[in-house]
C-alpha cells in the first residue's frame, strides 16, 4: 500500500478563546487531486497556512514525505516539496515575470547555474511567456494567477496547496487555470483545491474534505459526497 505524501493527525489552532481548527484528520496520497470546501469561516485558509507553517499549530501532527513538519519554516517545507499559492497574488512588485519565476529557481538550487532558460520554459507553459518583461502591475487578473502558479511550480513540489486560485476570474479564465492545475498533477504533483467555485472543484478533485466550523465533517469520492445531507446543510442551511 503506498504511504501517504501527507498526513494529518487531529490538527487543531487556537486563536485566544477562539477554535478555529479542531481535531482535523486526512491524508493526501502522492499524485492524488483532492478538494478542500466549506463556508467563509470554516477553517480553511487556516489549515493551509498550518500546513504552510505560516501559523504554528496548538495540537496534533503534520507528517510531509514520512517527516514530521512540528517547528519548520515554510522555506523549510517548500525545500521538502510542500508549495502553495495565495488567495490574493504576491509577486514582487519590483521585478519583472522572468525574475520573480527565478527567484524560487535561485533558492532551491543557489549554485544551479543560470536560472533563466528555466524560467522561461515555465513562463510559456503557463501561458506568460510573451509577457516575461513586464511587471506585475501591467498584468491581468488572470496572468497574475499564472505567474502566482509558475511560482509555486518553480519550487518543484511534490504537493501543490492552491489556494483559491481562480477567485474573481471569468468562466474562460477558470478553465484556463484549470488546465494549468491538471498539467501540474499528470507531471505528478498533487494538488489540494481550496476553493468556492463548485464547478472548478468538481471538475478536477477526485475526492472532498467538507470543513465546517473548524471540523473536517466529510471526506470521499466528490460526488458521493455532494449528494450527502449535512453537506448540502452545511452550504444552503436546513
Amino acid at each position: 500500500m503506498t504511504q501517504p505524501l501527507l498526513q494529518v493527525q487531529d490538527l487543531g489552532k487556537r486563536f485566544g478563546g477562539f477554535v478555529a481548527l479542531e481535531g482535523v484528520s486526512l491524508s493526501v496520497a502522492p499524485g492524488e487531486r483532492l478538494g478542500l470546501i466549506g463556508p467563509n469561516g470554516s477553517g480553511k485558509s487556516t489549515f493551509v497556512n498550518c500546513l504552510g507553517g505560516a501559523l504554528a499549530r496548538h495540537d496534533g501532527v503534520v507528517v510531509f514525505g514520512g517527516r514530521d513538519l512540528a517547528g519548520l519554516p515554510p522555506y523549510r517545507r517548500v525545500r521538502l516539496g510542500l508549495a502553495r499559492t495565495f488567495q490574493l497574488p504576491r509577486a514582487f512588485a519590483s521585478l519583472t515575470v522572468l525574475e520573480n519565476v527565478e527567484v524560487p529557481f535561485r533558492f532551491l538550487d543557489p549554485r544551479g547555474g543560470p536560472t533563466s532558460e528555466r524560467a522561461w520554459r515555465l513562463l510559456e507553459r503557463v501561458g506568460l511567456g510573451r509577457k516575461a518583461r513586464f511587471r506585475p502591475r501591467d498584468l491581468t487578473q488572470v496572468d497574475l494567477r499564472r505567474l502566482e502558479l509558475a511560482r509555486a511550480l518553480a519550487c518543484q513540489p511534490k504537493l501543490l496547496l492552491a489556494d483559491e486560485t481562480m477567485a474573481g476570474l471569468s468562466h474562460a479564465e477558470v478553465d484556463d487555470i484549470l488546465e494549468l492545475l491538471f498539467r501540474a498533477n499528470a507531471d505528478g504533483v498533487a494538488v489540494v483545491m481550496i476553493e468556492h467555485i463548485m464547478r472548478a472543484v468538481t471538475t478536477f478533485s477526485e475526492r472532498l474534505v467538507v470543513f465546517v466550523a473548524g471540523r473536517a465533517i466529510a471526506d470521499g469520492p466528490t460526488q458521493e459526497i455532494l449528494r450527502r445531507k449535512d453537506v448540502e446543510a452545511a452550504y444552503l442551511g436546513e
